[in-house]
């Protein structure tokens, strides 16, 4: 057949092994290594990398002693007993530490670890591995890979919060319990919040209002919290928890300096900064110790 003399005669370009093969080799420089779960025996802390398909493992946790934290007795007593039972084999529930700023969740999280491991060894130490927010979407990949082990894990997600539906939000609610795998049995999930239903209200209420059916969708929102099965609630810090804090703090640093001047000091801190809670009181002694050190 002929070609229409109408029609410009296109050949079809020739392309070089060579370029599809480098074309090739940049693909799968951009594509994510294969998540590989790696040694657990490094640490009994890591961070959780998707990007690198690893759990890079922390050297030292940034801790504190669980007894300098005050005014928080009750939550205390109730995320230790869960995470004691948990490495020792035993039922335990996920848990959302929610509420007040600065009032210790995440530090609780970190020191009831610590103390759990106090005596334990080797394989038998709980393991804790956090979790960025912005890498929720992954953490099915995550729990994929420690299925591959026994050790008893601690997954945790500090300042955990939601603006809008999105896959994160589905992730999350799926492995908590909903999904056809379910939660590795070695597995327990802590997250902290400053919000009880990790939304802001305005979205669970532009949800209900758009919705079919307005009940269904605002259960539909409060339900991701639900799926915690121990929620433990962090208030405002009153003035003697505060002044607690602050002297637990200033005999943990051995300084010298009376107590009556010491809550004067504290007091007018608290002041400056607008409020009291375990953050300020640490703030408080952090500067106080550089000022005793230099003589002010």
């Amino acid at each position: 057949m002929s070609q229409d003399p109408a029609l410009p005669d296109f050949e079809t370009p020739h392309i070089d092994n060579r370029v599809l093969t480098r074309i090739a080799d940049a693909l799968e420089r951009l594509a994510p290594p294969p998540a590989v779960l790696g040694s657990l025996d490094d640490a009994t802390a890591y961070v959780w990398h998707p990007e690198q398909g690893r759990l890079a493992p922390v050297g030292a946790v940034s801790h504190v002693d669980l007894a300098l934290l005050h005014g928080i007795e009750r939550q205390r007593d109730l995320i230790l007993d869960n995470t004691a039972r948990f490495a020792r084999g035993l039922p335990a529930n996920n848990a959302m530490l929610w509420g007040a700023r600065g009032m210790g969740k995440s530090s609780l999280v970190k020191a009831v670890h610590h103390e759990v491991n106090q005596d334990r060894h080797g394989t038998d130490t709980l393991l804790l591995i956090e979790i960025q927010r912005d890498d929720l979407a992954t953490l099915p990949i995550l729990l994929g890979l420690l299925r591959q082990t026994l050790r008893r894990i601690l997954v945790f997600c500090d300042d955990l919060s939601f603006e809008r539906e999105d896959a994160d939000y589905k992730a999350l609610k799926s492995v908590l319990d909903g999904g056809i795998e379910g939660r590795p049995a070695n597995v327990l999930f802590y997250a902290t919040s400053n919000r009880r239903h990790l939304m802001p209200r305005d979205m669970i209420e532009n949800e209900r209002s758009t919705a079919i059916n307005p009940n269904e969708a605002t259960e539909e929102k409060v339900s991701l919290s639900d799926r915690f099965g121990l929620w433990l609630g962090f208030h405002n810090c009153s003035q003697p928890d505060y002044l607690a804090m602050v002297e637990a703090y200033a005999a943990a640093r051995d300084l010298h300096i009376g107590r009556e001047a010491l809550h004067a000091r504290a007091n007018e801190w608290s002041i400056t900064r607008g409020s009291r809670s375990g953050r300020v009181a640490i703030q408080f002694i952090d500067d106080l110790t550089g000022r005793l050190a230099g003589g002010t």
